[in-house]
């Protein structure tokens, strides 16, 4: 049983200069990190990386200790490795009522816990992840398909970047308000009225974190640490292809809440058995306030309809998009975009997908370039970036599951591919699934059926349109009617710019402009770049801004008359 201390505030006074450095980060917005991303032995130690590596081994085929976790069966979720082989891990299971009703009666001390204890309990489970990062990468490689050096850098020290910064945000926004005032108001007669305000900030209550299968720490920890920063309990629901990576999340944050006086049962795992869908029935809980969410446009949806006892954010799907005018890096480009195309073979929700073309071709530094010639110019870009296949397979990962084989199948149907996907033979795992991007030629006239669909994993399109300013209708129109989590414009003109610009805020979509060297529009650093918008409906919020912390918790008020011989 956790000691009876919760307002130790040892943790918060080990973390503030973190906390405050984080805090001014984020409003500055300039490159800042506070977890190494490099699986350096300089960094990390000389046996960090044997050890995860032993950790994760020591686990598969066997049950996942959670010490004091209540469940009262286990369940073994289908968490087979993109690799070529099953994991075999079990873990306990919680009924929708129990997991919720269980972490309604932890939420009293975490509730009456300071801001301050609260975010210091939060960053020490954050350095305790990252101390685990090996361990971590290894579940999130062999649970999502990522290549390892991605698996530790996305699920590792970038997620733990992430829920850093929604601490950061939430511990910030609790203490926008004083702890305590003094109220008096003169009168014309006698002495003035003197009140004694106290003001305390209180978490909605339960909160439910759904997780997804591609990035369940990069997504997963800005809801879980923005909820448990407010003052609210979580329920941890992974997605049932990737438990393992939460799983051991929540066994490090339990740990951290034990220590630091706290209930454990403030975080909760509920892992499903195969075929039981919970993610629903939790949702629809009335006790459940809070709910964040990544994945699929139809779920996202009905939760935004239907759970309305709960403020829920989502990220769901969209028509990531380029917009190509004009060059002076045409080489540059190339290799950006095949990059961005290949990385972890398009299954991100940042990946781009529809690529906007003049037909009769844009300007570049080798000379005009019609659309078909781009999409020659494209495919050889990726044979090359791609041909070695040690290379490539550090780049493209595995295929997460079957649903991304059967898009490349049907895109593969449209039948005007221009770059063909391959499959690709990986170096250690033979079992593996891995493929190269598919790309089609498509027209912006007839084709808008195809594309105004997104097409997750590596399928792209090559979109021939009338002009500039039709590509720029094009975007602004399919990303206003289906979302966009990303976009890209390439133009020398700086009045291109500024259309295109003009455009994606009237779409609502976060716009990167001429990409042509190590920064790939796929990608976002924590505490300077914004992940998601609400203005678009790929997504209702933001990772991470004030917005995304602020409709987690209430500034209660308690009022008395202040003694009289202290308000006179």
């Amino acid at each position: 049983m956790p000691q009876k201390n919760p307002e130790n505030l040892d943790y918060f006074a080990r973390h503030r200069a973190l906390l405050e450095d984080a805090a001014a980060a984020a409003a500055r917005r300039d490159h800042w990190s506070a977890y190494p991303e490099s699986p350096s032995k300089s960094l990390y130690g000389d046996e960090a990386a044997k050890d995860g590596e032993a950790a994760f081994q020591r686990q598969l085929g066997t049950p996942f200790d959670l010490p004091g976790h209540p469940g009262h069966a286990w369940v073994a979720p289908t968490e087979t490795s993109p690799y070529g082989f099953s994991l075999g891990v079990s873990y306990p299971h919680l009924s929708p009522e129990d997991a919720v009703a269980t972490a309604k009666s932890a939420a009293a001390s975490w509730r009456d816990a300071s801001p301050d204890t609260r975010a210091g309990v939060a960053a020490e489970i954050l350095a305790r992840l990252n101390g685990a990062s090996f361990e971590i990468a290894h579940a999130v490689q062999h649970t999502t398909g990522q290549a390892f050096v991605m698996a530790f850098q996305a699920g590792g020290p970038h997620a733990q970047d992430r829920g850093l910064e929604a601490v950061a945000y939430a511990w910030a926004e609790q203490k926008r308000h004083p702890a305590r005032a003094r109220w008096s108001k003169p009168q014309r007669k006698g002495g003035p009225l003197v009140m004694d305000k106290k003001f305390t900030p209180v978490g909605r209550g339960v909160a439910l974190l759904v997780a997804c299968n591609t990035f369940p720490t990069w997504n997963g920890y800005p809801g879980l640490f923005a909820s448990l920063a407010t003052g609210n309990p979580v329920v941890v629901k992974p997605h049932p292809g990737a438990v393992l990576p939460l799983a051991i999340t929540v066994r490090i944050a339990r740990e951290v809440l034990a220590e630091a006086g706290f209930d454990p049962d403030v975080v909760l795992l509920a892992a499903e058995a195969p075929g039981e869908r919970s993610a629903g029935t939790l949702a629809l809980h009335p006790d459940v306030r809070i709910i964040d969410f990544t994945g699929s446009t139809a779920f996202g949806d009905w939760l935004e309809t239907h759970a309305r006892q709960a403020s829920v954010y989502t990220e769901k799907a969209g028509l990531n998009t380029v917009v190509l005018d004009s060059t002076d890096d045409y080489h540059g480009l190339l290799g950006n975009l095949a990059f961005s195309l290949s990385l972890y073979s398009g299954q991100m929700c940042t990946t781009p997908q529809n690529l906007l073309v003049p037909r009769e071709g844009f300007a570049t530094d080798q000379g005009a370039k019609s659309a078909d010639e781009f999409a020659a110019d494209l495919a050889a870009a990726l044979d090359k970036l791609l041909g070695d296949p040690a290379r490539a397979a550090g780049t493209l990962g595995a295929i997460v599951n079957d649903g991304v084989r059967e898009r490349l199948e049907q895109a593969a149907d449209l039948g005007r591919t221009v770059h063909a996907s391959a499959p690709v033979e990986h170096p250690e795992h033979a079992k593996a699934v891995v493929r190269t991007p598919l790309v089609a030629r498509l027209d912006a006239e007839t084709d808008r059926e195809t594309y105004t669909h997104e097409w997750f994993g590596p399928v792209s399109f090559v979109i021939g349109t009338d002009s500039t300013e039709h590509s720029l209708a094009v975007f602004r129109d399919t990303v206003r009617e289906h979302g966009a989590l990303t976009a890209a414009v390439h133009s020398t003109s700086e009045e291109v710019l500024a259309a295109a610009e003009s455009a994606a805020l009237e779409a609502g979509v976060h716009l990167s402009e001429n990409l042509t060297g190590g920064v790939f529009v796929n990608q976002s650093a924590a505490f300077s770049d914004f992940h998601g918008s609400a203005a678009n409906p790929a997504a209702n919020a933001t990772l991470s801004d004030a917005a995304f912390v602020a409709g987690r918790f209430a500034i209660l008020q308690s009022r008395r008359p202040a003694p009289v011989e202290e308000s006179v």
